[in-house]
């Protein structure tokens, strides 16, 4: 179930568009918001069509173009040569990924000193920031400390996985 005021805001966005609403676009919103997970654009098209069978490509494709020109997901770069969206940013507009660079575990988060210090650098350089994204690529420690990762088999089979710390973990 796709969270109402997200439905809201992506059905009033369509019809500034002069778009109208469509049974596939309500189901590629469905797929996109009913995980916390990145993916990409075939992944949301895979996840689509287990919801109604008959969603096509194309729709997925320029679906996804008005979520993200909606600001109801953003496209990130995770670094693997192909585009990630991130439906995460509707409730956590600030967070930011730690990519592991053996395994490629993405860890979502937040912390308060990271938001003081963008705003003292940008303003000391007389910016006003209006977006920002970091990505952190590390190792992690499991790979390095026990030569064993769950994440590393998931990765080489073309998954993906994520973790979420809140603020002030890090």
């Amino acid at each position: 179930m796709v969270d109402p005021q997200i439905k809201e805001k992506f059905d009033a966005f369509i019809r500034t568009k002069g778009l109208r609403k469509t049974s596939q676009r309500d189901v590629i919103l469905a797929a996109a918001f009913n995980t916390t997970e990145h993916f990409t654009a075939e992944q949301l098209w895979d996840f689509s069509k287990k919801l109604d069978p008959s969603t096509s490509r194309a729709t997925v494709y320029r679906t996804l173009s008005l979520l993200v020109e909606s600001g109801l997901l953003r496209e990130i770069d995770l670094g693997r040569d192909q585009k990630y969206y991130d439906p995460n940013f509707v409730d956590h507009p600030d967070h930011n990924h730690l990519i592991c660079v053996d395994c490629g575990k993405v860890i979502e988060f937040q912390d308060q000193h990271i938001e003081l210090l963008v705003d003292c650098i940008t303003h000391r350089l007389g910016f006003r920031p209006s977006k920002k994204s970091m990505r952190i690529e590390a190792c992690c420690d499991q790979l390095r400390q026990s030569g064993v990762c769950p994440h590393l088999l998931e990765m080489r089979l073309g998954k993906h996985t994520k973790a979420t710390a809140v603020a002030g973990e890090i």
